[in-house]
């Protein structure tokens, strides 16, 4: 078990917390602040216990000069005072005077953030690179690290792995939830287990399949893959997404599991992905060449709900169909419909099927929805996570 943030006498340490304040914004105005939300307790447990806190987090991606603006996280210090209430000191610095004498000047209780770590990017991908030197730099800024992104979690970053391996450590509230809710499923699930797996790519999800197929009582497959099992089976499946790379697999595994991987029956098909193009439900069988298929139909519905109405566990992880598009999100509209209304154990991966539901309006309606989306799909395939791994044992 790992050591977290309550191991820790945190009064009047520096305590640096890596989050996740990955969010979407446009025109420097936050769209979605749920992984701000989701950091809160973590960070509001460190200030009740007078420590300093720092906060590191990452924004987007840092290839140029021109994504420093872009993915500068002033909107989102600006946001996160807002949800404290109380003043945020925001640093537009990765390193240098300015952010130690900053630092230096916390009193106990006090928030500051830093600048996005991927700025440290632009000059040989020092910090998604875990540069060594970076990590005992930023290291030297705090007393005790806490690791609470899970966003980041699968990736060995100077943030987490090179800080945390120089100081003593451990995981925030998020990490733990994530940890206890993702990993009781796939251990000990009460049965019976289904997964639901949507999305676009089979080569995405093959280490899922692989290590869940002998977990899970039933794997339900919707999405863009679906095609590439379709195709596995012989049907034509028009200008359907597909895997080529993937066919021997999706072969493989519906030979060797012919009950327990369940493919749609029908699809809302169209010719091109458009909110103007027209659309029409078909049997699996009758896609059209000049035609792919966009979404689940009413068919599908009907065979998926009886395996998810029986079920006491489930994750999902994918959606069922172009969800983007409204014409093409019913499938996944329905299916957060249906397992809302489940008395089970109800798990969402991160990433678009997150963002669906929250879309949706079922932000509140499951048992939890992880705010990882490749982190949540590599513990599903049974991986060790570097920023997770690299903490203390209790």
């Amino acid at each position: 078990m790992k050591k977290t943030i309550r191991d820790y006498d945190l009064s009047e340490k520096r305590v640096i917390i890596r989050v996740d304040f990955n969010v979407p914004i446009k025109d420097g105005v936050i769209q979605d602040d749920n992984r701000i939300v989701e950091s809160l307790p973590t960070i509001q447990y460190a200030i009740e216990n007078n420590a300093k806190v720092i906060l590191m987090s990452h924004l987007g991606r840092v290839k140029n000069e021109e994504d420093l603006a872009k993915n500068n996280l002033k909107p989102v210090a600006i946001r996160l005072g807002e949800l404290l209430s109380k003043d945020v000191t925001f640093v537009d610095k990765t390193r240098g005077e300015e952010l130690e004498s900053a630092i230096s000047n916390l009193q106990n209780g006090d928030v500051l953030l830093m600048q996005n770590t991927r700025y440290e990017d632009l000059d040989g991908k020092k910090e998604s690179g875990n540069d060594l030197e970076l990590g005992k730099y930023w290291a030297s800024l705090g007393d005790i690290y806490i690791n609470d992104a899970f966003g980041t979690a699968h990736r060995a970053h100077a943030s987490n792995v090179g800080i945390a391996s120089n100081l003593p450590n451990g995981i925030g509230f998020l990490i733990e939830k994530e940890l206890e809710h993702l990993e009781k499923a796939i251990k000990d699930p009460v049965r019976p287990f289904t997964v639901i797996l949507g999305g676009a790519k089979v080569s995405d999800k093959i280490g899922v399949i692989e290590n869940l197929v002998g977990i899970a009582d039933y794997i339900l497959i919707g999405g863009g893959m679906m095609f590439t099992f379709l195709k596995a089976q012989g049907y034509e499946i028009g200008k359907s997404l597909l895997d080529e790379e993937s066919i021997d697999f999706c072969k493989k595994m519906l030979e060797e599991y012919p009950n327990k991987i369940i493919l749609p029956v029908d699809c809302v098909c169209g010719k091109e992905l458009s909110e103007e193009t027209p659309m029409r439900a078909a049997h699996i069988s009758d896609i059209h060449e000049d035609e792919m298929g966009l979404d689940v139909s009413l068919r599908t519905f009907d065979l998926f709900s009886s395996y998810v109405r029986d079920s006491k566990t489930i994750i999902w992880n994918g959606p069922l169909g172009a969800f983007e598009i409204e014409k093409f999100a019913i499938g996944t509209k329905v299916l957060c419909e249906e397992l809302a209304k489940l008395d089970s154990t109800v798990i969402l991966g991160g990433g678009d099927t997150a963002a669906a539901a929250i879309k949706f309006g079922y932000k509140n309606s499951f048992s939890h929805i992880s705010t990882g989306g490749g982190a949540s799909l590599e513990l599903l395939e049974g991986k060790d996570l570097p920023g997770i791994s690299i903490i203390s044992e209790k």
